[in-house]
């Protein structure tokens, strides 16, 4: 596998299946972990970085469940492909600033990723599509087993896993799930359910996770706390929680179908016309209006075409994806022109072809 597979395949988190699919776009779980002896990755030198790699990569070849993935190291990519990278969810902003004595691990469904000297030694994500943290955690706690045989992890018995931010000492579990939630944004109830859920320990993040803000309704929640309590009580929380937000924007959907259903098939029709005839669109555009055509979808207006792809434009309409689908560097004002190329052939291609 090579990178560039990528942009012919879905990813398994975008497929738009599981519990839930229509407003939960995937469950994840990321575990922090660290080599003992070693410095975290912000105060480690980089001979120390590359004892790291080396091992990370002599556990990787190692696991079962790694067996066939791609494994890159930073200095290896361009900008635009460290950029593809976190536009689909499988490094972080921070992990791709800086290259040196770096690496990312994949597989090829995109189910699991692995950044190596990140902000600790390993970040360990699981993601698949829909509401399934239980299964996600099972595949994580086998690859968490399967590593720690190969590799030890730094482990105080007082303190739990060791990490570079104290916010994660403990488990080092981080368990997030991305909800679409356009019913709350349009009936102003968001705000009241975001401080509902702080109060709770939980936070709330954008599309791209930490530091971004939320844009096309998409909110990532997840926990704060790790030290103190088991995964399984720190998944069941996140599930209660979630399911508590889902209730309410089920509700919100229904109030809006029966009280103000001519407004929402208004909003949903001019998105739909709009994403299928633009000539040139902005990035952030794009991902408001796909929003609305996703909630057409998932409320049965809207019944040519399937969510799958409109989980995929989200991501297809990414810069550094636009770039690399054209396979050159392109200006802002060529990616708002071939990002309306691209909608309208997806688009009306995937109509003819039903």
């Amino acid at each position: 596998m090579k990178l560039d597979d990528l942009i012919n395949n879905l990813g398994e988190w975008l497929r738009g299946t599981g519990a839930n699919s229509n407003i939960v776009m995937s469950s994840r779980i990321r575990l922090a972990r660290n080599l003992p002896d070693i410095p975290f990755p912000h105060w480690a030198k980089k001979e120390q970085e590359l004892i790291v790699l080396n091992k990370a990569k002599e556990a990787i070849e190692s696991t079962p469940l790694l067996k066939d993935s791609l494994f890159i190291l930073l200095t290896d990519l361009e900008t635009v492909d460290k950029q593809f990278l976190v536009e689909r969810h499988l490094m972080s902003r921070e992990h791709a600033m800086r290259s040196n004595g770096k690496a990312v691990c994949l597989t090829p469904n995109e189910v699991v990723s692995i950044m190596i000297n990140e902000e600790d030694h390993l970040r360990i994500q699981v993601m698949k599509s829909g509401f399934d943290l239980d299964d996600v955690w099972r595949i994580m706690n086998k690859l968490d087993e399967d590593l720690s045989k190969i590799v030890p992890f730094a482990f105080s018995k007082e303190w739990g896993y060791l990490t570079a931010c104290p916010t994660n000492t403990g488990t080092g579990i981080r368990g997030s799930v991305m909800l679409h939630l356009p019913a709350l944004v349009m009936a102003r109830q968001i705000n009241r359910v975001l401080e509902a859920i702080a109060k709770l320990s939980f936070t709330t993040r954008g599309l791209y996770g930490e530091g971004t803000q939320a844009s096309g309704n998409f909110f990532q929640i997840s926990n704060q706390v790790s030290l103190g309590r088991t995964e399984e009580e720190i998944i069941g929380n996140i599930k209660g929680v979630i399911k508590q937000v889902i209730d309410q924007e089920e509700s919100a959907r229904q109030n809006l179908l029966s009280q103000h259903r001519n407004m929402l098939e208004d909003r949903i029709w001019r998105s739909y016309g709009t994403l299928k005839n633009s000539r040139i669109i902005s990035s952030q555009e794009t991902v408001e209006l796909l929003s609305m055509v996703r909630l057409g979808l998932d409320v049965d207006i809207i019944k040519d075409i399937e969510r799958f792809l409109i989980n995929e434009l989200f991501i297809l309409t990414q810069p550094a994806h636009l770039q690399k689908i054209e396979g050159k560097k392109l200006s802002p004002q060529e990616r708002d022109v071939k990002r309306a190329d691209l909608l309208r052939d997806k688009l009306n291609k995937y109509k003819k072809e039903k």
